[in-house]
């Protein structure tokens, strides 16, 4: 279920897990907004992190699975209710996934190429 207008929107985390799925790529934009925008990142066990760094100021949840994310030259485990901040342009990616990674991602501003 999702609502939205122009000052508020609500999602459920299955109704969103359900449209990424069926779009068959790891990221999902759900909200646009001038000043942010907002996405599922969906990286299954032992799946290759191919982003590249961002022009955009990024934030992560993390809201199950497990993996060990580098950024720069640290690198970080994840588990769910993990929070991280990775500045923009900074390399960063997701590895040695042992469990399917569901991820909700902010950026500010809006994550360029929609």
């Amino acid at each position: 279920m999702s609502t939205s207008s122009e000052s508020f929107a609500a999602f459920t985390l299955d109704a969103l897990l359900a449209q990424q799925q069926q779009g068959e790529k790891p990221f999902l934009e759900f909200l646009r907004r001038a000043s942010m925008s907002g996405g599922l990142y969906v990286l299954e066990a032992g799946a290759e992190d191919r982003q590249r760094p961002h022009a955009e100021d990024e934030v992560y949840y993390a809201v199950s699975g497990r993996a060990r994310l580098t950024v720069g030259d640290a690198v970080q485990d994840i588990a769910p209710g993990h929070f991280v901040f990775v500045a923009r342009h900074v390399p960063h990616r997701f590895h040695d996934i042992t469990e399917r990674l569901v991820l909700l991602v902010l950026f500010a501003p809006p994550k360029s190429g929609g």
